[in-house]
Parts: C-alpha cells; sequence; structure tokens
C-alpha cells in the first residue's frame, strides 16, 4: 500500500521522545516548526498524546487512535488503528502521525517520510522513539540549529527509499 503519511518526531540522543505524557525539552523552535509543517493537515496521534497536550491544535484535523469503543473528543475523528487513521486521511496529500511511542512503532512501518528532530542532549524519560532502519531511508535535508536557550538540535527529513 503506498501512502504518504509523514512521521515527525524530536528525539532526544538517548532516544527519549517522552516523559511523564510531556517533553523533556522546551524547544520553542522546533514548535514553530511543526505548527508550520501540520498546518491545515491531518495530525494522528495516540489517546495519550492527545490527552497530554489537553486541546484541540487549531487549523489541523485531529484523528485519535484508541482501543476504547466508547473514547469520544467532541472535534475530533476516533479510529481504533492506524490503518482506519489513514483510510481518513485518504485526500489529506500529506497526514502527519505525531505519536505517541506505540504509534510510532506501526507508523514506521506506514511511513513515506520522517520529520526529526534530533535534540543534541540526553533527557530522563519514559517514552522512547523506536530504533529507524536507516538503510530503508535517504537524507534529503539536514540543519543544524541552536535555540535562543543554547540547545543545540538538528531538523532532518527523510523520505523512504
Amino acid at each position: 500500500m503506498k501512502n504518504n503519511l509523514s512521521v515527525i518526531v524530536a528525539i532526544a540522543q538517548n532516544g527519549v521522545i517522552g516523559n511523564n505524557n510531556a517533553l523533556p525539552w522546551r524547544l520553542p523552535e522546533d514548535l514553530k516548526r511543526f505548527k508550520a509543517l501540520t498546518m491545515g493537515h491531518h495530525i494522528i496521534m495516540g489517546r495519550k498524546t492527545y490527552e497530554s497536550l489537553g486541546r484541540l491544535l487549531p487549523g489541523r484535523t485531529t484523528v485519535i487512535v484508541t482501543r476504547n469503543k466508547n473514547y469520544k473528543v467532541e472535534g475530533t475523528l476516533i479510529v481504533h488503528s492506524l490503518e482506519a487513521a489513514l483510510v481518513l486521511c485518504a485526500g489529506d496529500v500529506e497526514p502527519f502521525l505525531i505519536g505517541g511511542a506505540e504509534l510510532y512503532k506501526d507508523g514506521l512501518k506506514l511511513a513515506s517520510k520522517l520529520y526529526i528532530t534530533e535534540v543534541h542532549a540526553a533527557y530522563e524519560g519514559d517514552a522512547y522513539f523506536s530504533e529507524i532502519n536507516l538503510s530503508e531511508w535517504q537524507l534529503s535535508e539536514k540543519k543544524d540549529h541552536v535555540a535562543a536557550s543554547g540547545l543545540e538540535y538538528s531538523d532532518m527529513i527523510y523520505k523512504r527509499k
């Protein structure tokens, strides 16, 4: 199945992507990039990721994946598998998977593009990103940055080979 799913994620150098349902770092510059990339698109996320946000992100269609058949959130689309989410997003030129760890694992198998922010520091965390088999991916863009806080990070875009 050819699809246009993009995975977007920020990963610490030790693989951490979250701690207690929150990002363990503060990187406003990366949040601006996230907003610019996802605006106008479907954003697919797990229930815990949605609950950690605590609100709908404006200008995007929110698709929540949950096993709970009774879960409802006004203003969102609820599905029970990543595959069902992709069916709902069929009209979107680039739906984005935004978390969490379990969905990312499945999403890596289906994605055609990865937007990775690599945070050049290690953090304590309880959620980790799955290992990426880089032989399946082609790095198409990399930009190194230093945030206003002094935190160094890189934006990378990979396309499936």
